[in-house]
């Protein structure tokens, strides 16, 4: 930007001194003839080595030590007020709180809340609606304070908005030291946890569409079909799918799907209310062992972090997303009422034979309609595998390959030869631990409790480190540790006992009944055992 238009602006907003002496004068001139920093982080003594505040030694005797010169609560701070994110976003298509609240409700719902009822054989209905919804307001309290510190970063490099992975290396560098120096490598661990997540995501949904076609097979019209045997068939159509290089050509598809979601939802609910279900012979509270099941079934369904930015940063009205009655509470509260009643009346109605998805436990040997609402959200995972894969695609392509490969002739090549590795790669992990169950809660601990619990936490510890006083960054550390302990202590338990739970399964463990096409043994759970 042109120094005299920065002048200028400063000149609005009061940051230009007023030219009463000489001296003033001079150290504004030395100020635009330097290099161009930022006026919300250099510091009083214009010294542009750190982005650190200074802290104010003039201060009388007994004050706060810890209290420095920029604190977001004062009002007056014309440095941070000067630019405003939200006023300053250009978004071509911007989305009304309406259509973003529904963007919100699709990206919550799918495979995980047809994994609630399993989850609650795991906890029992009383610890797994009380544990649903703490988990719920935890991680909606969580997206808050992670929006609130993208808003302070794109404030303070007056910028109009930051994803994930910008907003987490951007809170780094303005933390203590330590955090400084890990600053550069933190773009590269989110991302990380979100390819991770992504493609742990593409593999749930390998692993749902061939149970419930080998399910219809099976029952329906009598075949001896393995779910391998169905996800070999598959391959094809998921590669082919994959190579759609612009997701508005899947749009069509996906509003389709997501009809034949909210019909096929419909018809689990008539089946779970055709006789009414009841707490007889079910538990209130579940084995302790298996709470780690639980804690990551509920953290893969309930979590839509990867959405959370991109959706606000899209909206026409972003200030309606936060608040007590915004877009964010709105629909959380929908979600976790939907997903404890979900779990709730599932579990009542099948108890311990609840399996990883409620579709299995539909009677599609005996109904037609059972194996229709199989096969209709079998299409409707199917097309929703190539906009989970997108995302990793995404990050792979645009972040760390597709960048060396500007100026190659064969640039197009090897992009569909990366989107056909991801796409075998999840069919090879898919192959391999072909356990629905275990596969949500695994990614679930695993990916969800940094990304959506400890990460957010982090971030706002960071973005607040310099600009707040002693004794409201004691209550910040406080607050935010346990956070990150919960998140850490979920992520460690919880992938430990999925892990246990899968090296059981296969080194002595019977098969599961879903893949040698027999019928479930008493019902038995996956995770019995475990």
């Amino acid at each position: 930007m042109p120094k005299n238009i920065l002048a200028e602006m400063g000149s609005q907003v009061g940051l230009t001194p007023a030219r009463q002496n000489k001296k003033e004068a001079e150290e504004w001139a030395r100020r635009q003839s330097g290099p161009m920093i930022n006026p919300s982080f250099e510091p009083d003594d214009f010294t542009p080595q750190s982005l650190s505040p200074v802290k104010d030694e003039k201060k009388r005797p007994g004050a706060d030590k810890g209290i420095f010169l920029v604190n977001m609560k004062e009002k007056n701070i014309q440095e941070v007020e000067e630019y405003e994110p939200y006023d300053n976003r250009v978004v071509e298509h911007p989305t009304t709180n309406t259509e973003t609240l529904l963007h919100l409700l699709k990206g919550s719902l799918g495979t995980g809340i047809l994994a609630m009822p399993h989850a609650f054989s795991n906890s029992g209905y009383v610890v797994g609606s009380i544990g649903t919804i703490v988990i719920g307001v935890l991680c909606t309290y969580c997206i808050h304070i992670l929006i609130d510190a993208c808003y302070v970063l794109c404030k303070r490099r007056k910028v109009p908005s930051l994803t994930y992975t910008a907003a987490a290396e951007a809170a780094l560098s303005e933390g203590p030291d330590w955090c400084k120096a890990c600053a550069p490598y933190a773009a590269h661990v989110v991302n990380a946890f979100l390819l991770i997540y992504q493609i742990g995501t593409c593999c749930v949904y390998v692993v749902f569409v061939a149970e419930n076609i080998q399910f219809v097979l099976t029952k329906q019209f009598g075949l001896e079909v393995q779910a391998i045997h169905v996800m070999a068939g598959i391959l094809l159509p998921l590669i082919l799918i994959n190579w759609v290089r612009d997701l508005k050509y899947l749009a069509p598809f996906s509003a389709i799907a997501n009809a034949v979601t909210i019909v096929s939802f419909g018809i689990i609910l008539y089946y779970i209310f055709r006789v009414v279900p009841t707490f007889e012979g079910k538990s209130p509270v579940g084995e302790l062992a298996k709470f780690p099941l639980f804690f990551g079934t509920v953290l893969f369904a309930l979590e839509a972090i990867g959405v959370i930015l991109p959706l606000e940063n899209e909206m026409k009205t972003p200030r309606d997303f936060v608040g007590k009655f915004g877009v964010l509470n709105r629909a959380m509260i929908s979600i976790i009422i939907l997903y404890v009643g979900m779990g709730l009346f599932g579990y009542l109605q099948y108890g311990d034979n609840a399996q990883g998805s409620i579709t299995l436990n539909l009677p599609s040997d005996k109904e037609v309609l059972a194996s229709v609402v199989q096969c209709l959200l079998a299409f409707a995972i199917f097309i929703t595998h190539g906009l989970a894969c997108y995302v990793a695609i995404d990050i792979l392509w645009n972040e760390y390959i597709g960048c060396r490969l500007l100026n190659s002739k064969h640039r197009l090549i090897w992009e569909y030869v990366l989107r056909t590795t991801i796409v075998l790669i999840t069919f090879g992990i898919a192959a391999a631990v072909p356990e629905l169950d275990l596969f949500i809660s695994l990614f679930g601990a695993l990916c969800l409790s940094a990304l959506g619990l400890a990460f957010p936490a982090f971030i706002q510890s960071c973005t607040y480190w310099y600009y707040v006083s002693r004794s409201e960054r004691i209550r910040m550390i406080i607050k935010n540790a346990v956070v990150v302990i919960f998140g850490i202590l979920g992520l460690v338990v919880g992938t430990w006992t999925s892990l246990e739970g899968i090296i059981h399964k296969f080194s002595g463990g019977a098969a599961h009944p879903v893949f040698n096409g027999t019928e479930p043994v008493n019902g038995t759970s996956i995770t019995d055992g475990v």
